[in-house]
Order: C-alpha cells, then structure tokens, then sequence
C-alpha cells in the first residue's frame, strides 16, 4: 500500500519558533507582502468602479471585488503572523558539504528506517534535512528534501547513526532508526534546493 507521505511529514503547526532559511528568504516574504498590498490596492479599485454601476444586491462585481478584498486581507494577516512568531536565521547551504557528521544536524543527508508501531511495517527513507519549506526530490539518487522543523526531522535531530527513538507521529507511533548520516554532494544541493519561494500559509481565519 503506498504511503501518504504529506500525511507523515507535513510540518507542524506554527508556534514561536526559530526556523532555519536560505538566504534571501526574508527578501521574498517582504516582496510577497507588497505584492499582497499592491493587488489589494487593485482590488479595492474594481470595488469602487463597481460601486458606481447601481443597485448592490444584484452588483455581482461589487461582490466578487469585496469577497477577493477579504482573501487578500486574510493573507496579508497570516503572513504578518507567519512573520511575528517566528525568528528567521539565514544558513548558507555551501557549509553542509563538509560539516561534522557525529550527530544528525541541518545540511546532512540521511537514511531513516520508520517502523510503524501498529503494523510493525518498515519503512526507508533517504533525506537531505533542509531549511523550511524544501519539498524537492532527486530522481538521480532518490534523496528527499526533509525541512529542519517537520515532525520527523524534529524527532531525529541530534541523534547519532544507529541511535533510535519512539515517538508519535501525524501518521502514528513510530520507531525511527538513524541508520546513516553522510554530508551532501554539491551535485545533490544543485538539484535538490529549489527556487525560494513566499510561504504556503494555512488560512487562519478572520477573528
């Protein structure tokens, strides 16, 4: 049976924390708020235009610019949320090629054996734990990205090749094992670290 994997490694959900990022994150959250702010700007124009063309509750324009003015609205607050809860330290990924491989840290590449504790099913994965919000695979050498703060990484960060640990995953209880810890091929980090790119925020509603 295939796996779901956005059921076992989706990330957390937000609290204060310190999330690790690649340099020129910080650029792309402040263009992607002004972008935010310009198409409101936009919208709140087509709202006024169709404001003018008569009766209310039959102005499906009117409607329509109000409702995307909400959207637009709800992004901008969970962005600035996104934003104040969290501390964002920039790390360069050319420091991962031949940083300390003892213990499981941000930059290593990784295999993991899961074991599932109601269906003693096991599982292997090969990851390269990554800054927030890496999703890429590599098809050449079947490497995941793993970012740093998802409740696997967060689970084996820290332990040595060989260590283990218990803990209770999205998916379910769950034995992981650190079967290797190696540092990434500048090959690899080519193909698995993506563009950067403005946040997938959860809509958290108005209140």
């Amino acid at each position: 049976m295939p796996i779901n994997r956005k059921r076992i490694f989706r990330t957390a959900p937000p609290v204060p924390t310190t999330i690790y990022v690649r340099p020129g994150y910080n650029r792309v959250l402040a263009e992607e708020f002004e972008a935010l702010k310009l198409k409101r700007v936009d919208l709140v124009k087509d709202k006024v235009e169709a404001h003018s063309q008569g009766d209310l509750r039959e102005n499906f324009g009117f409607k329509a610019a109000k409702d995307a003015i909400r959207a637009v609205d709800r992004k901008m607050t969970a962005l600035d949320r996104f934003v104040a809860r969290n501390t964002f330290i920039e790390v360069d990924p050319s420091a991962w090629l031949n940083k300390p491989t003892d213990t499981l840290l941000l930059g290593h590449v990784t295999t993991i054996e899961k074991r599932d504790v109601a269906t003693q099913r096991n599982h292997r994965f090969t990851f390269l734990v990554t800054t927030h919000g890496e999703t890429a695979s590599d098809p050449d050498s079947g490497i995941e990205c793993l970012p740093h703060n998802s409740p696997l990484a967060t689970a084996v960060l820290g332990l040595a090749a060989g260590d283990q640990t218990q803990v209770r995953l999205p998916a379910g209880e769950s034995i992981l094992t650190v079967l290797s810890i190696r540092n990434p091929t500048q090959a690899e980090l080519g193909r698995l670290l993506s563009e950067i790119k403005p946040p997938e925020i959860e809509d958290e509603g108005e209140g």
